[in-house]
């Protein structure tokens, strides 16, 4: 095979493919890129069987085929070459990359070990906005855990809520819930964050297609698709978590809590929580080290209620709080040992649900 292209096209569909690539991959096969050339088309796949992205070129093709080029080494050989044509063959089992004066030369893979990846089903999918959805993954992927000793918990739970598609996420300390508005959205599955956070830097455009099968779930835009294996496990019962309703309600100005909690968690490491007396006219927020010393202010907001102290780990809350896009902020109570929930002043397509800490 044999194509020519821009330097800076080419580095595009290369590097956004090699993001699948695993740094440690099970396989030595998989720390390649497949290339398939046919008609006007460049095809790169990169994968690590858990997640895989396609994307397309179109290039000047000078002859056809298929190769699988080692994805760090190609992907950095044509970046660093001069601006303009770049051309990029396979040919004997060496991959040649010149353009400009340089030439790299490396040692191609055996396409025939690469593994065979089924095409993602798309028939179902639902249309979304693709910056909307992107803004959505940022705001529940905070509330997924790291932990791989419970992987249910490490995914985010897609399903259609109301005539929109709804993703939920818990790492059991908080919860995360947002709403994206979808055409004739009918999904359900667990689709592993790691997946999720890909996406706005491999296949997500303005236009974006979901579609969750039975095992994997695909990401459709112009760029590419990304398809991703669902985690099994049953997710928790995250709606029996949330109270229908609450007799204490703040409404906080975003930013001015957002640096209250900045100054606090100077003194509130080591997991020390951060400490909210809710009264009429504000909060008093408080934290106290005992091998440290501690920070106190108060800061004005609208309270309506019973006078509380409540206690929240302050990264949590902080995760919490910057996750809404709103200037104000609407923290609703029920008691110092029952969840808060975090929301934005007018919108209700997010909520974040957090566990106190016990004084």
């Amino acid at each position: 095979m044999r194509i020519r292209a821009e330097r800076d096209d080419l580095v595009d569909v290369l590097s956004r493919a090699g993001r699948a690539v695993g740094a440690r991959a099970a396989l030595p096969i998989l720390q390649g890129l497949l290339i398939e050339v046919s008609g006007k088309t460049m095809r790169v796949t990169g994968t690590d069987l858990d997640v895989t992205v396609r994307t397309e070129l179109e290039v000047e093709v000078l002859s056809g085929g298929t190769t699988v080029a080692p994805a760090r080494l190609a992907t950095e050989a044509v970046r660093k070459l001069p601006p303009g044509a770049v051309t990029f063959q396979a040919e004997a089992g060496e991959i040649e990359i010149s353009g400009g004066g340089p030439v790299f030369r490396f040692r191609e893979f055996s396409a025939a070990d690469y593994p065979k990846l089924s095409e993602p089903v798309l028939k179902a999918a639902v249309a979304v906005d693709g910056a909307a959805f992107a803004d959505a993954i940022g705001q529940v992927s905070v509330a997924a855990s790291t932990d791989d000793a419970r992987p249910v918990l490490t995914g985010v739970f897609f399903e259609a809520e109301g005539g929109k598609l709804r993703m939920v996420s818990t790492d059991s300390y908080r919860l995360a819930v947002r709403d994206v508005p979808a055409v004739e959205a009918s999904l359900s599955g667990l689709v592993p964050v790691r997946a999720l956070k890909e996406l706005t830097r491999t296949v997500s455009a303005g236009k974006l297609r979901v579609a969750v099968g039975d095992r994997e779930a695909a990401f459709a835009s112009d760029r590419g698709v990304l398809t991703a294996r669902l985690i099994e496990g049953s997710f928790p019962n995250y709606r029996s978590l949330i109270p229908a309703s609450y007799p204490n309600r703040l409404r906080i100005a975003r930013q001015a809590l957002l640096e209250a909690i900045d100054r606090a968690s100077l003194v509130a490491e080591d997991h020390i929580p951060i400490r909210i007396t809710l009264q009429k006219g504000g909060i008093e927020l408080s934290v106290t080290r005992q091998d440290v010393g501690g920070e106190t202010e108060h800061v004005e907001a609208e309270y309506s209620g019973e006078e509380m102290t409540i206690a929240f780990n302050s990264k949590y809350l902080n995760d919490g709080v910057s996750a809404i896009d709103e200037d104000t902020i609407v923290l609703d109570v029920l008691d110092p040992l029952k969840p808060g929930v975090l929301r934005g002043g007018e919108g209700d397509d997010f909520l974040y649900l957090l566990m106190p800490v016990r004084l």
